[in-house]
Formats: C-alpha cells, sequence, structure tokens
C-alpha cells in the first residue's frame, strides 16, 4: 500500500489479538457484536479463530455476537474449525449455474453451496447475499429454481439483494451494468411471488 500511486486510505495495519481486544474493548459501550469482513475474511482463518475464541473467553466480551462476512470459499474443515465460536454468518452466492458463477467470480459455486449447508444445518446461517448484474448473473432466469432452493432454508435466514456497481471495479467488469432500484425491486417481486421471505432489499444504489 505504501507503493501505491494513489496513495490509497485507509492503509492496512497488522494487528495481534491483543490490539484487536484492546480496539474493541475501547468501543464496547457502542456495539453488540464483531464482524470480521474483507476481501475474503476466511482467509485469515486462525486470526479470526484465535479472536472470536478470546471473545467468547473473555466475560467482559463474550455476550458480543462473532460473525463472519464471506464468500462461501472455506472447506467444510475450516468451518468445522471455526463453528465452536462462530455465532453467523453472511454468504455471498452470486450465480446459481456454475458456469456463470465462474464468469463472474473466476471458480464454481460448489463450496458456497456447501457452506451455506453446513451453515444453516448448524443454525449459523445468518444470511444469504444475492449479487444482482443485470444480464450478467442468472437470478432472475434462474428464479424458479432458485426460489426453490431459498424456500427450503430455515425461516430466520435473511435473503439479502446486492446491487451490483462499478465502485472499486476493474478489468471486464467495469463494462458490466450496473444495477438500479428497479431491477432489484422486480428480482425481490419475482422471488417473493414465489414465497421467498425474508427479503432484505439495498438502502442505497449508486
Amino acid at each position: 500500500m505504501s507503493a501505491c500511486t494513489k496513495q490509497s486510505n485507509p492503509k492496512t495495519q497488522q494487528y495481534s489479538v491483543e490490539q484487536l481486544l484492546t480496539q474493541i474493548r475501547i468501543n464496547l459501550p457502542f456495539i453488540n457484536g464483531i464482524t470480521v469482513t474483507g476481501g475474503e475474511a476466511s482467509l485469515q482463518l486462525p486470526l479470526v479463530i484465535a479472536l472470536f475464541k478470546a471473545i467468547k473467553a473473555c466475560p467482559q466480551l463474550s455476550h458480543l455476537s462473532c460473525m463472519l462476512d464471506t464468500n462461501g470459499s472455506l472447506s467444510l474443515t475450516g468451518w468445522h474449525k471455526l463453528l465452536p465460536y462462530l455465532d453467523g454468518a453472511m454468504v455471498d452466492l452470486k450465480a446459481w449455474q456454475q458456469e456463470t458463477h465462474n464468469y463472474i467470480t473466476g471458480r464454481d459455486n460448489h463450496r458456497v453451496f456447501q457452506s451455506i449447508t453446513l451453515l444453516a444445518q448448524h443454525e449459523k446461517l445468518y444470511e444469504v447475499r444475492l449479487l444482482h448484474i443485470p444480464g450478467i448473473s442468472d437470478f432472475d432466469r434462474e428464479v424458479d429454481t432458485l426460489s426453490h432452493y431459498l424456500g427450503k432454508l430455515p425461516k430466520t435466514v435473511r435473503i439479502k439483494l446486492n446491487a451490483f456497481h462499478h465502485h472499486g471495479v476493474t478489468g471486464e467488469a467495469a463494462h458490466w451494468p450496473s444495477c438500479h432500484e428497479t431491477d432489484i425491486q422486480q428480482l425481490a417481486e419475482q422471488l417473493s411471488q414465489r414465497g421467498v421471505k425474508n427479503l432484505v432489499l439495498p438502502s442505497v444504489y449508486l
């Protein structure tokens, strides 16, 4: 980051678990939980486990929820290591068909579905996030199958619709169409008509 010609901000910083706990204690009056996000937060799995374990072991902090924001690429072995200290996860599902998912992300969605299934079984699935890219993602074309799948998840799971925009996007994706409020509303209506509950729509569209 220090070599960045655009002087990116904020700069990256490295923290130990104890340093993170210090920051959490400072902000304790204002928070009721911790969410580790990224990039892909599960790439820092040993740190995440150590942090969540320390929070759960501390009487002053143990009431805080420990959440993970993830693309669902973590292996089942990794999830089983994290589950004892995890309260919930928000998982991105960027496309239904593997071919489409591979086009968007460079990998298939096999592990994403594995992660969703495992987390749901352990009552640790807080939210499934669907990224809508008009004409690129396939949720509108696969809405019947998608709705059937989502309808089998626990009723408490939130289904969040995210609108694609170009902020921070490079390469081919910079030419993909932005997702507007009308696009999200149309997808939400299609899902709702097919019985999908607990839908969460964006509050801001860029």
